[in-house]
């Protein structure tokens, strides 16, 4: 990416932006550490203004929602266009969980409901170093890459990260700490959207002890792609 470019576009999706915001979790400092200039926006409670604009831009990063990619919510569409818009100007897309499923969709993969839904830290198949887990997972649906696209991690319930040139989509969480679970949680009372309890809880407890290497793992990920290195690896 180019060094000079130093904001980085993230679209969130909660219908409360101080849920939205804290949904970022751990990219946040990882991102400003850099050196890039937070420019967040939603398609979703902002519906109808204007979205920052793509010129200049270093990235964009697609955070997940408590919405399904394959919906025809009247907020998805525009945020395709976005994304194509970027894609056209080689504006480099990462895309977390709801995000890479929309970044598949945009290239031309495919989503759906997933048979093997996945929740709490879970390992991941992968030959690339920044990949290896166990990563956050929190997700009843699920992405076929495009055949354009180069599948780079997997698992029994499905791929988990693919690389299409500088775009890169992930099935997990690499920005997970204890706080963005936590938004997640108040997100569920607020819609009044029922949980397992104990599987809330051993997650709340496996963020406690694990908080530290998860973003340490976020940090590494984030590293390899913004220097291109998946990209050469596989040849893209």
């Amino acid at each position: 990416m180019t060094e000079s470019k130093s904001r980085a576009v993230v679209l969130v999706h909660d219908r409360d932006p101080d849920l939205g915001y804290r949904n970022i979790g751990t990219l946040v400092p990882e991102l400003r550490g850099r050196g890039y200039q937070l420019d967040v926006h939603s398609f979703d409670y902002g519906l109808g203004t204007e979205p920052p604009p793509l010129d200049g831009a270093a990235m964009v990063v697609v955070m997940g929602s408590p919405d399904a990619a394959y919906d025809e919510s009247p907020w998805i569409t525009p945020e395709i266009e976005y994304l194509e818009s970027a894609i056209e100007l080689d504006v480099p897309i990462l895309g977390v969980c709801f995000g890479g499923q929309l970044l598949a969709r945009v290239l031309g993969g495919s989503v759906a409901k997933s048979r093997y839904p996945e929740h709490g830290f879970t390992e991941i198949e992968t030959a690339e170093p920044a990949l290896e887990g166990p990563w956050m997972e929190y997700h009843g649906d699920t992405f076929v890459a495009p055949e354009t696209a180069t599948v780079i991690a997997r698992n029994g319930a499905g791929q988990q990260a693919f690389a299409h040139g500088p775009h890169l989509g992930l099935q997990f969480h690499p920005e997970i700490d204890p706080d963005v679970f936590e938004s997640w949680a108040d997100a569920w009372v607020r819609d009044h959207i029922e949980q397992d309890e104990e599987l809330v809880e051993e997650i709340t407890q496996d963020l406690k002890t694990g908080a530290a290497a998860a973003r340490a793992r976020c940090s590494a990920l984030l590293d390899a792609w913004i220097a291109g290195d998946l990209a050469k690896r596989i040849g893209g």
